[in-house]
Formats: C-alpha cells, structure tokens, sequence
C-alpha cells in the first residue's frame, strides 16, 4: 500500500518510471514483497513504512508496526491495520491517519479526521481495484484522494 504527499501517477510501470519527481514523500502501510524493494525506495524520496501482517521476511523484523509522521504542519499517523489504531487521533493532534490492510482504497474523514487507505498498487488483491492515494497538503489542510492505475 502507498501514499504520496504530492499526486501519483496513473499506472503501474508510469509510477516505477516518474517517483524520483512526483514524491516528495511516500508511506507505505504493510503487506510488502518478500524483498527489499520497499526500504530501497528512500533513496528515491522519503519513507515511512510499517509492518503488515504478511511482512514476515527477515528485513521486516526491524519495521515499526506504527509510525507518526510530520508533513509539513499535518501530523499523520500509520498503522497496517485500522482496527489496531491505538490512539484517539483528535486528542494526539492527528489529521490524517493511514492503513492498509483491507486493500479498500477509500479516503473518508470523521471528526475532523481523515482516514485514507490507498489499497494495493501491486498485484490485485481479491476483486479490488488496483490503487494508489495522495495527499495534498497546504499549511494545516490536507484532502485525500484515490487513483485507480489501468493495469499495464
């Protein structure tokens, strides 16, 4: 699962081939390949990513299961799984918390919260789409959006 900060493109191989300029930041929420591909992807931008449940591979040990991230003024918040949000994101000053492990791309706000998950941009999963999120940040504001990728 990924995020990015700025905009996504809109296919799979169009993502691989424009990340060193359309990222300016990416959070990825589990479920990774059994390789590490995902932690190679910081020399391209900056990265946040947390454990999934499937991540079972010896370099995911050293993953953090949750992670707090400042983008600019809008504090998020990263868990693989929505039901394992251990925290109250509007008391902890959350505006944005991420997870992925349902593969539904779906961005939602309640309370002043915004809850993006932005499925799967690997293979697909089930009969969901294949996906990606963005965030676009302006000061304290923050707006979510899905990109579904035509599959290459």
């Amino acid at each position: 699962s990924g995020a990015s900060s700025r905009r996504s493109a809109r296919t799979r191989s169009a993502v691989g081939r424009s990340m060193s300029w359309l990222l300016t930041g990416t959070i990825r929420a589990g479920r990774g390949p059994a390789t590490k591909k995902p932690i190679q992807l910081s020399a391209i931008a900056p990265l946040t990513v947390v454990r999934g449940n499937n991540d079972k591979a010896p370099w995911a040990r050293a993953l953090p299961e949750r992670e707090a991230v400042q983008l600019g003024e809008v504090l998020l918040y990263v868990v693989h799984d929505l039901a394992e949000l251990d925290i109250d994101p509007v008391a902890g000053g959350f505006r944005v918390i991420v997870s992925g492990h349902s593969h539904r791309p779906r961005v939602e706000e309640r309370d002043g919260v915004l809850y993006v998950n932005p499925g799967s941009a690997g293979p697909r999963r089930f009969r969901l789409p294949i996906a990606v999120a963005s965030l676009d940040i302006a000061g304290s504001g923050v707006t979510g959006r899905i990109e579904v990728l035509a599959v290459d």
